[in-house]
């Protein structure tokens, strides 16, 4: 699982390249810099919120996560090793 802050770091460079696009987007449909920036940087902030808020939340689901594989890599047939249970 990532840590919090390599999320944060993988969402900043992920809305870099969604902040160029929509800038680019923007000023070709309003013919305005300025107003091409502004959607950007709107659209930016709201993606990089969800995406942080939906990666956190998909860190909580265990369904489809590996737990561990001391044997191998998982790819090349190892079997994962399951947690025993402890009382």
């Amino acid at each position: 699982m990532d840590s919090p802050k390599r999320t944060i770091a993988k969402a900043l460079t992920w809305q870099v390249s969604g902040l160029v696009s929509m800038t680019v987007l923007g000023l070709i449909f309003t013919g305005s810099v300025g107003q091409g920036a502004a959607l950007a940087g709107t659209s930016a902030l709201v993606g990089l919120i969800c995406y942080v808020l939906h990666e956190r939340a998909w860190a909580r689901v265990g369904w489809g996560s590996a737990v561990a594989f001391p044997a191998g890599d998982p790819m090349l047939g190892a079997a994962p090793t399951l947690p025993t249970p402890t009382e």
